[in-house]
């Protein structure tokens, strides 16, 4: 396949798990209908982003992962596609990860990726629920291609995604959360949201391979009141093996965004620009420190 029909799903919280799944479930079916073979959704979402806060009531929402795992499987059977979700997954007592399930176009499950890198900020208390993914930087291989997923805070690690472009991805794919705080100044929100479009538009031109990222998008409040929300900016993007822009969301609104992504230009783009094979991995030992002191 050298041209890929794909979907990008960028909504908002429902207000109920039951709501956003049945809406997450027609937006699937939408995109199916409008052409699309691969579906991405965003991260976490089948709940609101509950991260905001430290509370361990939230890990009970890790307790659903293999009934939602039955459900999106059917939803891809259903809507005949290869469907990128993200999950709260219980993997044992006091054992939970953020990860990726891939579902292939009959339902069953491609691959799995478990979220590496763990923020722990204001407003993103991720380390308190999350143990760093233990299967590596592995591209999931799919009857579209192999997909390298990777889930949000990966997106801003360069290592992760030459990796999967090393192993043999077809494209980088993360799905995401993340926004503004209310009271940030304008400027302050555009220098985040530009750095996070230019850190990932960076990945597809370093790998000569196209990515794409799937946000949230509206307002969440904490639920413990402690924090004073956050505005995820949506944005979701594509860009190709040469950091062209294929699409761009709106920063308020829900949207299935399609995009038409040529696989070959990744051959075409490497053939001119040959970052692989110009790098001197026999220089790189540093790398694998912490700091260079």
């Amino acid at each position: 396949m050298d041209i890929l029909r794909a979907a990008l799903i960028q909504h908002a919280f429902k207000g109920t798990k039951h709501k956003t799944l049945e809406f997450t479930k027609e937006q699937v079916l939408q995109a199916s209908k409008l052409g699309a073979k691969l579906v991405i959704l965003q991260e976490l979402h089948t709940q609101e982003y509950f991260c905001q806060s430290e509370d361990v009531h939230f890990f009970d929402y890790a307790l659903d992962f293999q009934d939602d795992v039955k459900f999106f499987a059917q939803v891809a059977k259903e809507a005949s596609v290869v469907l990128v979700t993200s999950l709260f997954e219980r993997r044992s007592a006091g054992l939970y990860h953020n990860t990726a399930v891939v579902f292939e176009s009959d339902g069953s499950i491609a691959g799995k990726y478990r979220k590496m890198h763990i923020p722990d900020d204001p407003g993103f208390y991720e380390k308190f629920y999350f143990t760093p993914g233990d299967l590596g930087f592995e591209p999931i291989k799919t009857s579209l291609g192999k997909l390298g997923v990777m889930v949000c805070w990966d997106q801003w690690y360069p290592e992760g995604a030459r990796i999967m472009a090393l192993k043999g991805a077809d494209l980088l794919i993360y799905p995401t959360a993340i926004g503004w705080f209310p009271s940030d100044s304008q400027e302050e929100k555009d220098r985040q949201r530009e750095a996070w479009i230019g850190i990932q538009r960076g990945h597809a031109i370093a790998n000569g391979i196209p990515t794409i990222a799937v946000n949230r998008v509206g307002f969440e409040s904490d639920a413990s009141g402690v924090m004073e929300g956050i505005c995820f900016w949506g944005s979701s993007f594509a860009f190709g093996a040469q950091g062209e822009e294929l699409i761009m969301g709106s920063t308020d609104q829900e949207e299935i965004l399609q995009v038409q992504i040529d696989l070959k230009r990744s051959e075409e783009v490497r053939r001119i620009w040959p970052f692989l094979r110009d790098r001197r991995i026999e220089s790189y030992q540093d790398i694998l420190k912490r700091y260079c002191d």
